[in-house]
């Protein structure tokens, strides 16, 4: 009975060893780092940027040349005349000032575009590493009943030899014991495949950037404020509004585009005629021809188009409709926004309050149900069914602890990404 009662006192008081602590913070900058979802969604912020450079291009001049011959049959030659000519069309309207505007937009939108991305990056990684903590904990709690059971059994085959139990109680330790091992393998396979979900946001395995480094779960719930505070900064700072106000911008400009594009286009052409000379000759009917001094002209034509498909409006409508639909999805995003940051304020709080009353009241007195028992079962008081019933309680009672944990966590992240913030936890 001696040996049993210290095994148990081990059991209740054995600390648990962390070592090499991963951080949150730590861990959500590696992802930021290493993520090549995020490297790819870069490019598109590299490819709009140099989509300045081409709105800033002018038009290609074009160069012609022509030639004719003369008919006349010389002795030396047959005369050419050289026709090279350099044209030009001159933009009006503004059309290159709207393109360049409209590529500073698009560059604008793609940055926010990926910094909407990095906050569901964000929001995958913390989900991740909250339930990585979460099964962990529950390996940890399972391990202390596995070892409580393996104690209890260990005291039973000792009082069995005293003939303090029966051979029934015996096998019923061992069978109990055995059930819950199966459990144990259980929750330690889905502790190891939350570690390994820990890899895809960050673009390569866990091990290769954190060897054997153990997760540090301590969180600590987001202070916030009151909603007055916070629904402004969601309408400053949360990923999706920006993105639709950046929406907004880039199509009011591609609309101011498509009516600077309605603008005709002269074409400036500059042309250059060269006739060689030639000697006196005779024509294909055999009559004499006098012969040309060389000569040069310079031509210089405009050519304007008649902008007569320009009565049909229809690109400006569709342009303006875009501009329409934007600011529609614009203020959604706002009431969205709005909604959210309520919501998660909501959940936070709830989650809070269901940690507190684990913390402070049930895990408290379930451990107390558990010690009264198993003393009692010492001193041959309590059955064993008692003690197990028991200790069923308090391993739920820990496992619901460990879920308002994990719980409060994606909440306190929820609140943080809803008013546009980098998550800690």
């Amino acid at each position: 009975m001696t040996r049993f009662n210290l095994l148990l006192a081990a059991w209740l008081i054995a600390p648990c060893a962390f070592a090499a602590p991963l951080s949150f913070d730590t861990y959500l900058s590696a992802v930021e780092t290493h993520s090549l979802e995020l490297q790819a969604q870069n490019e598109s912020v590299g490819s709009a940027k140099a989509g300045i450079g081409i709105a800033g291009l002018r038009p290609d001049p074009e160069f012609t040349l022509g030639a004719t011959r003369e008919t006349v049959h010389s002795v030396e030659h047959r005369p050419v005349t050289w026709n090279p000519a350099i044209s030009m069309a001159i933009e009006t309207g503004g059309k290159r000032a709207a393109r360049i505007k409209a590529a500073h937009s698009n560059v604008t939108l793609a940055e926010e575009t990926v910094a909407g991305f990095k906050s569901e990056l964000y929001a995958t990684a913390a989900a991740a590493y909250t339930e990585a903590c979460r099964t962990r904990d529950v390996v940890t709690r399972k391990e202390h009943t596995m070892a409580a059971l393996s104690t209890v059994v260990e005291a039973n085959v000792v009082r069995r030899k005293a003939g303090d139990v029966g051979g029934i109680e015996l096998l019923q330790s061992r069978v109990e014991r055995d059930q819950f091992q199966a459990e144990l393998t259980q929750a330690r396979s889905e502790a190891d495949s939350a570690m390994l979900n820990l890899s895809p946001p960050l673009g390569r395995q866990l091990d290769a950037l954190f060897p054997d480094a153990q997760l540090a779960c301590d969180f600590t719930a987001f202070a916030g404020g009151d909603t007055g505070t916070l629904v402004p900064q969601a309408m400053r700072e949360r990923s999706d509004v920006r993105i639709a106000r950046a929406t907004l911008d880039h199509l009011r400009d591609g609309a101011a585009l498509v009516r600077a594009n309605r603008a005709v286009d002269p074409t400036v052409t500059v042309g250059l005629a060269a006739a060689r000379g030639y000697h006196d000759g005779i024509d294909t009917g055999g009559n004499p021809v006098e012969g040309a001094a060389r000569s040069r002209a310079l031509s210089i034509s405009l050519a304007i188009p008649i902008p007569l498909s320009r009565r049909d409006k229809g690109d400006v409508v569709q342009a303006e409709a875009g501009v329409t639909q934007a600011m529609l999805a614009l203020r959604q995003a706002e009431l969205k926004a709005e909604t959210d940051v309520r919501a998660a304020q909501l959940h936070l709080r709830t989650a809070q309050e269901r940690l507190t009353r684990y913390r402070d009241g049930v895990l408290l007195d379930a451990q107390k149900v558990v010690d009264g028992i198993g003393l009692s079962y010492v001193k041959g008081s309590a059955s064993l069914l008692e003690w197990l019933a028991a200790q069923r309680s308090a391993d739920e009672a820990y496992q619901g602890y460990v879920q308002a944990r994990a719980d409060v966590a994606i909440a306190s992240t929820q609140l943080q990404l809803a008013i546009g913030q980098r998550p800690r936890l």
